[in-house]
């Protein structure tokens, strides 16, 4: 079967978040072992796995999720690696409905390359500082401003810190995150300077799942839209994840749902021999 390696939320090759992608042609997932072998294998942020329904499913597609170590209960930048193949190959056209662990997640493409992701909105609890964060805060190395858990579907720990600079000059305890019992560690803060054509940046650290830095998350930009929206007063902003790899990510809070938009390049198209 063919594997293809896609690079999400760029236009371009060796940017933005890579991802595995593995359409089946049969009407099942093979097993959950060898899904998770072929991720480990592959070593990416995640690999997905998709087959097509019956026409009378409630989706189109059924979609998966692995990391190297486990399944994802859900992956935006994935989703979307695995919409641009679809599109690609003919499999799909117009919007393309997934059944995931997350419900049905659809996802558009609009004539100029650029894909958009339906996504559910997080839910922001907001936790109190220092008190529920001290651990996080010595892992990461700096001051914590503000702190919510963000859930249901993503369980992570949105983090504000003082600026931009604070955002990119991180070099946190990997294993001290690790303890941290949260699929991963968001950290974010306004854009320094809005001509740069984005309004805020974020980092996201994951090792607990078995991704140290995740280069750019889609499903990190349902916390990030309705914290940052609420902030500034405009429900349609672009986050730039900050990794070295970087990659921007257009949201719009559409109230118990945000859409996510990005383009994909795929950098690598092979055959899966095992």
């Amino acid at each position: 079967m063919r594997i293809r390696i896609v690079d999400a939320f760029t236009d371009r090759p060796f940017a933005g978040n890579p991802a595995g992608v593995v359409l089946l042609d049969t009407d099942a997932f093979p097993d959950d072992h060898w899904l998770q072998q072929v991720a480990a294998e592959v070593n990416l942020a995640e690999t997905a796995f998709a087959h097509p329904l019956p026409r009378a499913a409630e989706a189109d597609w059924a979609l998966r999720w692995f990391t190297p170590v486990t399944e994802a209960p859900m992956c935006g930048h994935a989703t979307l690696a695995t919409t641009h193949v679809l599109k690609a190959t003919g499999a799909a056209t117009g919007t393309v409905r997934f059944a995931t662990l997350s419900g049905v997640l659809s996802a558009t493409a609009d004539d100029g390359g650029s894909i958009t992701l339906d996504f559910p909105t997080a839910s922001l609890t907001e936790l109190p500082v220092p008190e529920q964060t001290a651990e996080v805060g010595a892992a990461l190395g700096t001051q914590i401003v503000s702190a919510h858990h963000a859930g249901p579907f993503i369980d992570d720990l949105l983090i504000e810190v003082a600026d931009e600079k604070t955002v990119r000059a991180l070099a946190p305890d990997l294993a001290a995150l690790k303890r941290i019992s949260h699929r991963g560690i968001i950290v974010t803060a306004a854009a320094e300077d809005s001509g740069r054509g984005y309004d805020f940046v974020s980092r996201m650290f994951a090792p607990g799942v078995g991704i140290d830095e995740d280069p750019v998350t889609g499903s990190a930009h349902t916390a990030l839209a309705p914290y940052w929206s609420a902030r500034f007063g405009r429900d349609e902003l672009t986050g730039l994840q900050a990794s070295a790899r970087t990659g921007l990510v257009r949201t719009a809070l559409r109230g118990d749902r945000t859409l996510l938009t990005g383009g994909a390049v795929t950098v690598i198209d092979g055959e899966l021999l095992s």
